[in-house]
Order: C-alpha cells, then structure tokens, then sequence
C-alpha cells in the first residue's frame, strides 16, 4: 500500500493540487473539497503548521540606521542643487528589523516550497490590477496562525463532513483551522 492517496492523477498534477489547497487552506481558513484530497491536504498543513509553531519565536530584532529620502507634501522625493547637479536629501532614520534565525529561514523556505503566490486587491481597488498586493504567507503562519495554536500538540485543522456532490456523489466535507 502506498504512503499517500494519489487521486487519480499523475504526480506533477497532484502535488500541484495538493499545494494549491493548502495554499487556500491557509489564505482563507477553510476549504471546501473532497474527503480524499481532504486527508491529503491535512497532512501537509498539519506539518507546516507545526514546523511554524516550533519556530515562531525563533529570530533577533536588529537595530539599523537607514537613509531615507525626504518627501514633500505630494509624496514626490526634495531635490537640492549641489555642484550644478540635483541631488535627493536624505534623512538618516532608525529602523528595528526582525532577523531569522538558521532554523527559521529553513523553515520559511520549506513554507515556500508548498505555497503559491497570492495576490489580495483592497476592497476599495476591486478590479484594478495596479493595486493589487502579494501576501506574505510564511509570515502569516509565523505571526497568526502559530501563536494561535501555541499551546497545542497537534489537530490544528478539522474535517467537517457537508453531504455528496450532486454531480459524482463525491463525499464532500469542509477542512477548517481549528
């Protein structure tokens, strides 16, 4: 018997499917899906999770000086003449970066390995392209969904049966976060 359900599909189009829901599992919170690829999803999400659980904490805050250039009022850059040419002021600022530690960063990109890439438009933009925004989604499961299931040892995710699909009578269930 084989360690993993391969849903009837060839292997490149099954991890894809695979990564894909738990992409959305992530994103949104819940799924709606078959039971099968339900299980599958659960198994991976339930490894990340808990991989974001273990290094949630794991990282330093470092203090650095950068130089940031000065706005006007419209939010266009302050230009100064020296020597015949324009030049852009730059005001010195302190900014406090948060740094991954070795096991984080490996963790971060094992994260990505699974997940795709997810675009969010503001609900104020709908239907602009231009504004659109990437989410960060490692940085979701370190800073949301870990400390959420901080004190817990594993069963981060729930399989809720809903009823059979009209089409095939696919038993279809919802996979949630707990």
């Amino acid at each position: 018997m084989a360690g993993y359900r391969k849903l009837g599909r060839t292997s490149a189009q099954r991890k894809a499917l695979l990564r894909n829901q738990v992409t959305a599992l992530i994103n949104n919170g819940k799924i709606i899906t078959t039971e099968a690829k339900a299980k599958e999803v659960r198994r991976i999400a339930e490894g990340l999770i808990a991989l974001a659980v273990r290094e949630r904490d794991n990282f330093t805050t470092v203090t650095v000086e950068a130089k940031v250039p000065q706005k006007d009022k419209n939010g266009k850059r302050v230009k100064e003449v020296v020597d015949g040419k324009k030049v852009t002021v730059y005001d010195t600022v302190e900014k406090s970066i948060r740094k991954d530690m070795p096991s984080r960063l490996h963790a971060r990109r094992q994260m990505l390995e699974v997940f795709y890439g997810v675009k969010e438009v503001p609900a104020e933009n709908k239907g602009r392209k231009k504004h659109t925004v990437e989410v960060d989604l490692p940085k979701k499961m370190f800073e949301e969904i870990a400390p959420k299931y901080a004190n817990r040892n594993g069963g981060y995710t729930r399989i809720v049966k809903i009823g059979q699909r009209k089409g095939d009578a696919a038993t279809e269930v919802l996979l949630e976060l707990v």
